[in-house]
């Protein structure tokens, strides 16, 4: 498709909106425009105007309101825009969550017998990335409905066995996030939709995971035979509901319950209202820039007190001013320092 006119674009702009005057700059056309019903024609402008590699942004001032209208910048074209990188991710993420449940299985049959660990490895890599996939198709959905070009999901590899198989997943947007109302309906329509499948494993796992006596538990506990998992609200009512909360017993967390467990808390973390989670996007929209900042902040150290430090280092990471500090500090750790004031 070959670059619209100058022609062309003041003929889009103006059979959309009401024009009292146009001015150009080397960067952009400048419309100054009057209209009471903005809100939808800017969003319509916007989605014409990006058909043709064209991007458009209001300004406001004490003369009026313009509508500015100029080229995309160039996109970098780096190794997360080849088209084989989602897929080669997730094959990975696939493998890395296989061998996460054999092995969680086969420790859990050292204690209870509770299925052949590569059939139960199976069932765990649906349960989570089934979490993990409806999550991010709940984003795509939603853009798509917001007419918004985004990427294939990127599953991001994890530590399996020492840790956990997967970091979860993210999309990148390929076009304009227009306004806030869109921002906001494609960041909370992961979260939302990750969640309802969470609680349908859930009700699975703590159907399928065994119980035993405390004093049975609480020997596993000493030898580190049992890891006590810290459960919430929605994972304890999901074991209520089979009679498996009692004081009396302990629940094995089978690699479906680990699943869900595992599902509830990145669904948490994504909610925090953090620089560029789906709980921060949501948070900027409704609150500003200001109070997402400070939010970003006190997410930081909840994630500190509730003892999750390499979370809390990820959404340091994700601002890079803020990194720098850290960068400064691992400097001052490795500078050759003066004898007479080492101790």
């Amino acid at each position: 498709m070959s670059e619209p006119t100058q022609e062309e674009v003041i003929s889009t702009v103006s059979s959309i909106f009401k024009v009292n005057n146009i001015s150009s700059s080397p960067e952009s056309l400048n419309f100054q425009i009057d209209d009471d019903d903005f809100k939808s024609k800017f969003v319509y402008l916007a989605q014409r105007l990006e058909q043709r590699d064209l991007i458009c942004r209001m300004k406001k001032d004490s003369y009026g309101t313009y509508i500015l209208v100029n080229r995309f910048p160039p996109q970098k074209k780096g190794w997360l825009s080849k088209s084989w990188t989602p897929r080669i991710l997730f094959g990975i993420v696939v493998v890395l969550v296989m061998i996460d449940g054999y092995y969680r299985t086969e420790g859990a049959n050292s204690i209870v017998y509770i299925g052949d660990p590569f059939d139960m490895a199976v069932l765990y890599t649906f349960s989570l990335l089934g979490i993990l996939g409806i999550h991010e198709t709940g984003h795509l959905v939603a853009a798509k409905m917001h007419k918004i070009k985004t990427t294939w999901p990127y599953f991001i590899p994890g530590i399996p066995i020492l840790g956990i198989p997967t970091f979860g997943a993210f999309i990148q947007s390929r076009g304009l996030t227009i306004n806030r109302d869109i921002l906001f309906d494609v960041a909370i329509a992961g979260p939302i939709a990750g969640l309802v499948i969470a609680v349908i494993v859930s009700m699975f796992g703590a159907y399928t995971s065994p119980v035993i006596d405390v004093q049975t538990a609480g020997e596993l506990f000493e030898r580190s035979e049992l890891v006590k998992m810290e459960d919430n609200v929605l994972l304890t009512l999901a074991l209520a509901v089979f009679g498996k909360s009692g004081a009396d017993t302990e629940v094995i967390m089978s690699p479906i319950l680990f699943a869900a467990w595992l599902g509830f808390l990145i669904t948490f973390l994504n909610l925090l209202p953090a620089w560029q989670l789906d709980g921060g996007h949501i948070a900027r929209v409704m609150f500003g820039e200001k109070w997402h900042r400070i939010a970003t902040y006190a997410s930081m150290g909840v994630l500190v007190l509730l003892g999750y430090w390499v979370m809390a280092m990820l959404i340091l990471m994700l601002n890079r001013k803020r990194l720098y500090v850290v960068v400064i500090a691992l400097a001052i750790l490795c500078a050759p320092l003066p004898v007479s004031i080492l101790p």
